[in-house]
This record gives C-alpha cells, structure tokens and sequence, in this order.
C-alpha cells in the first residue's frame, strides 16, 4: 500500500465520528483490510509470511494474524509448510463461478434465439438455486428479444421443465435434501404433489434426456426442456422451449424435444463436455 492511501485512512480514523457510526467504521475498516491482504498475496507467487505481509500493507502483525486467521478459516487463503500465506482455494472458486456463468451466457444465446426462430416458441435458459430456477436468458418469439424483466425471476423447480432437468442431477438422498422445505403447491390438476411422484417423474427425465412442464403450473403453458453439462459432465443448467398449448401442441412434443435436446447437447460441447 502506497504512503498516501495510508496516510488518507489515518486521517479518516482521525475525523470525528458520527454517533452510532463506530461500529460501522470498524466493519468497513475490517473489509478494507481483508481486501488489501487478497490484493497483496495475489501477486505474490510463493506467499508471504505474517511479518512481511503486515510491513507491505501497513498494518501490526498482531493484526495481521488475526485477518489471516479469519480468511484461512474460510478458505480464502491457505497456508504452506514454510508458514507463507498464499491466496487459497475458496476465492479461485468463487471467482471461477462468476467466470462460468459469463461463459454459459455468451455461448448460450444463440442457441436461445434458435429456439425461438425455428420452433416459433419462447426460450429460456436456467439454473438451479435451492428447490427454484432462476431465469438467466429469455427470448419471447413475439419481441424476438431479451425479456430483462423476466431475468432473475424464481419458479419451483418441480413444476418446470428447466427444474426436473437440473433436479434429475441428484440421487434420491441429495433431492430429498434439496426438496426438504418444499410443500409441492398443487398450481394445476396436473402438479405433482409429492417427492415420490417427482422421484418418479425424474427417473424417466434421466431415461429420455429431456422433461416437460405439461399444464403443471399454468394451464395455459406447455414447457420442453433438456439439460446442459459443462466439461466435467455435470449438469450446470437448463435450455427449454415453451408456449400455449394451442402452439406447442401435443402432435409437436417429439418434434420440440428433439430440437431442444440437440440445441442442448451443442451447448455441451462447446462448454468442452464430450458424450
């Protein structure tokens, strides 16, 4: 850290405080430290000792050592043989999540607009958090554009297409787990209401390779979806093709199914999965 930024914060510990704004201060204070230690181990190849970390950013070893204790703790850094800090595995992780969703997105979104050009049906692509998807790419063949009002929304994975396809990911032990707070809302005569029946539903998922949302959570909506594995084989997310029953009718599931699985499996192998 430079004299000059060390210099500003002195003076800014300095300033008098607001009533009530200690507390804060000293979080705000904590983070900026935390952050100046990653910063400085980032460019350290081999790590850096309590002793030498704590003179390049200007703090006491004794707090130095109590960050460190904290970020080795959750993985943040990790500590060597030698007792050099060196930035650890979770923030490679947590970085590398961020990176791949970028890359899900941008290879995603021609495989998005095919679906709708060609099937004349909305499109959308999706990932599982919890027991719900979350939307992160959607086409409307009415716009023939983004809906980024629709990015983001949550829909219960059980009475999706995207969902059955990300849930059937999990063995029977791991979904019960996932779908332990779930209370299977019956939205339509044709919602599953249980786990035994979506345990059910999800082997036949794995069997065909693509799932379907039929009137399960609005009458008015038909859904076909397939799943998308990245590079190491495991399914990541979801594209899907959906309409009104009057469009995607029933004579055209196979056709749509079809369509979705190969604008999925091409989606895979550009994210480097090999069948």
């Amino acid at each position: 850290m430079v004299a000059d930024e060390r210099d500003m914060r002195v003076a800014q510990s300095a300033s008098p405080a607001m009533p009530g704004s200690d507390r804060v201060d000293k979080g705000v204070q904590s983070l900026d430290r935390a952050l100046d230690i990653l910063e400085a181990l980032s460019v350290e190849r081999d790590g850096l000792g309590v002793t030498m970390l704590a003179k390049q950013i200007g703090l006491t070893k004794s707090t130095t050592h109590r960050m460190l204790a904290t970020l080795l703790r959750r993985g943040y850094v990790a500590k060597s043989e030698t007792g050099a800090y060196r930035l650890g595995l979770k923030l490679i992780e947590t970085v590398s999540c961020y990176i791949n969703s970028l890359e899900l997105l941008t290879e995603a979104r021609p495989f998005v607009a095919q679906i709708t050009t060609e099937l004349g049906l909305t499109a959308h692509l999706g990932v599982l958090e919890g027991d719900q998807v979350v939307y992160i790419e959607r086409m409307d063949v009415f716009s023939g554009i983004k809906l980024y009002s629709q990015i983001g929304l949550r829909m219960h994975a059980y009475c999706s297409s995207l969902g059955k396809c990300l849930l059937s990911a999990f063995s029977s032990a791991e979904l019960s787990r996932v779908m332990a707070d779930c209370s299977f809302t019956k939205f339509t005569p044709h919602t599953i209401g249980s786990l035994e029946e979506l345990n059910a539903e999800l082997k036949e998922v794995r069997a065909n390779g693509w799932a379907m949302d039929n009137l399960e959570y609005r009458l008015n909506n038909r859904c076909i979806g397939a799943p998308i594995f990245d590079y190491r084989g495991e399914i990541i997310a979801a594209i899907s093709a959906s309409g009104p029953p009057s469009v995607l009718t029933e004579d055209r599931i196979d056709e749509v199914a079809t369509s979705v699985i190969e604008k999925a499996r091409a989606l895979s192998s550009s994210l480097g999965y090999l069948r």
